[in-house]
């Protein structure tokens, strides 16, 4: 599933893309001025050795997708900023960035893209799109051309991050951005409710006490949301079964796993919450976007997230950020993690991928550069201070995490319980967006049907998945 700075893992959404824009003219901002080659060869210079970095005197042109709408003015500029400094060391490399008014990965246009064969050289995707995009032929295999001379803090790149993009033991694409799931609070409600929003609760059975109490505050406040459609519900069964040490499919990846002792007790705690306790609201069937407008307005005590979601409420909902906390997933076992990276069109040649490895290195590889330039996104009214995305290592995290204290334009002692907590990460289910939407049904009968069969629900559920895995 996608988190809410619209890039990490795939959510249901209602908004109609149109055809992507190119723009072929960045000189104005420091682009270099060379025409496009199309997806053949590179136009000049290069090395045919693989592990070599690209030749500043190469000239290629490269077409990358994701380069910010006009409507996002800052980090439009920002972008422009970095092809101009890039193209300091590389002049002969052209940047054509590819925009869209709406969602940078709209799933069905996605799909016919990868169909089509028309993506652009440098392409984005979610962790979870690696099959889809393998299986079409669409990615190359970097491993040759990643190495720390062509991304030198290679070495402090959390290897479970880069784990994501391998098959086989063969690398596809480079990280943009990571997350893992936490409890995300309302500090406000919190303190109204007698509980400290600084100590966020750290196992179900105190989110169901915590959730009760806020509850009891009235006036159409509830403790504690969850999502039960538009897929969000089955990704969030499925990140409660990690929390407490469960799995939503085998180590095979062929058969469900979650119709067992973990998967009831992750139901009957949600079925008595509701039911019981009261403590969840009577509105339900949510997706996306519901519950963080229920807590940006003070109604929702907590709900699970990450930490990004913040950023999105105060930017698009206009709430304040001192209003929100972060505490690990309840339970510590596992937290669902999952991102976003960008990966390169096979096909095209090596010297065009080692302009886009070394475009990438730039942008997005680069502690105190490109988007990790902390101080320039504070200069530019952007958010600083977020937990994630954070996926150095070793002295690039410490210089990292640094200047995001440094810079930051939010109280991150808010987050001390999130980042002092750790929880290991762990990767969507196969077919995760297939396996979610059967398990909205869980979510939903158990949170809308007071008289809900958890037995005939899991068994239901377990049936439907097994069917969907089957068909890898």
């Amino acid at each position: 599933m996608r988190s809410a700075r619209f890039r990490r893992t795939r959510r249901a959404s209602a908004v109609t893309l149109v055809s992507a824009l190119t723009l072929t003219a960045l000189a104005a901002c420091g682009t270099s001025s060379s025409s496009n080659n199309g997806s053949g060869g590179s136009e000049g210079g290069g090395s045919s050795d693989p592990t070599a970095p690209l030749d500043p005197k190469t000239k290629v042109t490269l077409t990358i997708d994701c380069m910010p709408p006009a409507a996002k003015a800052a980090e439009l500029k920002e972008w422009k900023e970095d092809v101009a400094e890039f193209n300091k060391t590389y002049p002969n490399v052209t940047i054509e960035g590819r925009s869209t008014p709406g969602q940078c990965l709209e799933p069905p246009r996605f799909t016919a893209m990868l169909k089509a064969k028309s993506q652009p050289d440098v392409f984005y995707t979610y962790f979870t799109d690696l099959p889809q995009v393998l299986s079409e032929n669409g990615a190359a295999d970097i491993t040759a051309y990643v190495n720390d001379k062509s991304v030198p803090l290679l070495k402090d790149i959390d290897p479970n991050v880069l784990g994501s993009l391998k098959q086989d033991g063969k690398l596809y694409g480079l990280p943009t951005s990571n997350y893992t799931m936490g409890l995300l609070v309302n500090r406000k409600l919190f303190k109204d409710a007698g509980l400290n929003p600084d100590a966020p609760p750290r196992t179900w059975d105190e989110v169901r006490t915590a959730a009760k109490k806020i509850a009891g505050l009235g006036n159409g406040v509830a403790g504690f949301g969850e999502y039960s459609a538009g897929n969000t519900g089955g990704w969030h069964f499925t990140a409660q079964m990690y929390s407490i040490g469960g799995e939503v499919v085998d180590a095979s990846g062929k058969k469900a796993a979650f119709n067992n002792e973990l998967g009831k007790q992750v139901a009957k705690n949600l079925h008595a919450m509701r039911w019981e306790d009261d403590s969840m609201g009577k509105t339900q069937l949510l997706q996306w976007g519901d519950l963080q407008k229920q807590i940006a307005t003070d109604k929702l005590g907590m709900f699970l997230a990450a930490p990004d979601d913040i950023a999105y409420m105060v930017q698009q909902l206009g709430a304040k950020y001192e209003n929100f906390g972060m505490g690990p997933i309840p339970g510590e076992k596992n937290t669902l993690a999952g991102g976003n990276n960008y990966m390169i069109k096979q096909g095209i040649s090596g010297d065009k991928i080692k302009a886009a490895v070394a475009w990438l290195n730039f942008k997005n590889l680069t502690v105190g550069k490109g988007q990790f330039d902390w101080a320039r996104t504070k200069q530019d009214a952007l958010p600083v201070g977020v937990p994630q995305p954070n996926f150095w290592l070793n002295d690039s995290k410490a210089k990292d995490d640094a200047a995001r204290v440094a810079n930051a334009t939010m109280p991150v002692e808010n987050f001390k319980s999130f980042m002092d907590n750790p929880v290991a990460g762990k990767a969507e289910p196969p077919k995760a967006q297939e396996v979610y939407k059967v398990l909205d049904n869980v979510m939903s009968g158990l949170l809308t049907n007071k008289d809900a069969d958890i037995d005939k629900l899991l068994a239901t559920a377990e049936a439907q998945v097994n069917q969907v895995l089957a068909t890898q």
